[in-house]
């Protein structure tokens, strides 16, 4: 890796993700573990993930068919504030976030990652001076940003808990609530039972897709906070309801749910929140939340309360903190709505999504790849 500029794979959104990647030379893998057993280490890769609310960074090694995660990074840069009223990125946004890329960029270089790949969303998509930030990014930080489209970020969140869906059901709907939008993917678990069919990693059956331009950013903001909670709370989930129609999903697959043929998988921060407060757990811890299966009814229930809270007492929890209670009703309202038109009796919580998703692409050193995380804390 130079030492300069760090400017990703470089892979276009219609080749598959990794495909220049050096493990698709026919190495096998038991020489790659050969050659651990002989102390030399198998090759480093990184995942980054910029998105409207955050800056997010996994470093991970091959181990077996699995990977380990050796380091990791999260800030809350607030990337996308003030975008929808505006349609800019602000200057304290772009300032913070070109902080945060130059912290990754220094552990990406510490830990002499040989391939990696860095990406920007929704904030990036949308705002007019975008292009100034994605040049501000490379020359400052030295990273070279890709701006995905939707449908592929949809592809990312699905490969990143592909292995966490239920094989008994028929469909699983995949929803990852962000800062800018909400995407969401109905996958065909007919074809991952399939002991004919091949399903590769990098193109998960994905029946179905639809971005909607709501997260929990862009939600707060055109639905502000009001004193009548109950009132402020419907107007946001009528919001959600309106994109849903305006993205003409609102009946797809609703039969199979109904018929109790489909579940789903949240891979957010909003779902793993809702998780660790209604575990009541005295901090947020990973282990305890990630691949739970959880009711429905219950996520329903706690984000009702949650939305029923002043912002000072949603803060009180001590899995949400005082900077995540601002947005955290937006995501509530969000995953009531989902829950109520996708009716499944559990959901399956998911903290992992876009990052594991391009280290499964960047790897691909089998169609099912599990996971093994080191790390402890996702604070850096």
């Amino acid at each position: 890796m130079p030492d300069g500029e760090m400017s990703g794979s470089g892979v276009p959104d219609s080749e598959p993700i990794g495909a220049q990647n050096p493990t698709r030379r026919r190495t096998k893998r038991r020489r790659s573990e050969g050659n651990h057993s002989q102390g030399k280490r198998p090759p480093t890769y990184a995942a980054l993930d910029l998105g409207t609310n955050n800056c997010r960074l996994l470093v991970a090694r091959p181990h077996g068919e699995s990977f380990k995660v050796i380091d990791s990074y999260s800030r809350a840069v607030r990337l996308g504030n003030g975008l929808t009223a505006t349609g800019r990125l602000s200057q304290t946004s772009m300032d913070a976030a070109i902080a945060a890329l130059t912290v990754c960029a220094k552990k990406m270089k510490a830990r002499r990652v040989k391939r990696w790949r860095c990406i920007a969303t929704e904030a990036c998509r949308k705002a007019e001076n975008g292009q100034e930030f994605l040049d501000r990014a490379k020359a400052e930080a030295g990273i070279s940003l890709e701006v995905i489209s939707p449908r592929v970020e949809s592809r990312l969140a699905v490969m990143g808990c592909l292995n966490l869906v239920d094989t008994t059901k028929d469909v699983v709907l995949v929803i990852d609530i962000g800062g800018g939008s909400t995407e969401l993917s109905w996958v065909d678990v007919r074809r991952l039972r399939d002991p004919q069919g091949q399903v590769r990693v990098h193109r998960p059956p994905i029946s179905a897709w639809a971005s909607l331009p709501v997260g929990v950013v862009t939600l707060s903001e055109r639905v502000p906070e009001i004193d009548d909670r109950e009132t402020w709370y419907a107007a946001m989930k009528q919001t959600v309801k309106d994109e849903i129609s305006k993205a003409g999903c609102e009946t797809r697959f609703t039969n199979s749910f109904k018929d109790g043929k489909g579940h789903l998988i949240g891979t957010s921060g909003t779902i793993t929140s809702l998780a660790g407060i209604h575990l009541k757990l005295p901090y947020y811890q990973r282990d305890k939340v990630d691949g739970l299966w959880l009711r429905s009814s219950d996520a329903v229930r706690v984000a009702r309360d949650m939305a029923s809270r002043s912002p000072a007492d949603r803060a009180k929890e001590p899995c949400i903190g005082e900077d995540r209670s601002k947005l955290l009703v937006a995501g509530c309202a969000i995953t009531d709505v989902l829950c109520e038109m996708w009716p499944s009796k559990m959901v399956r919580v998911a903290d992992r999504g876009l990052r594991e998703g391009m280290l499964m692409g960047l790897m691909q050193q089998s169609q099912k790849v599990n996971f093994i995380n080191e790390v402890s804390s996702d604070d850096g």
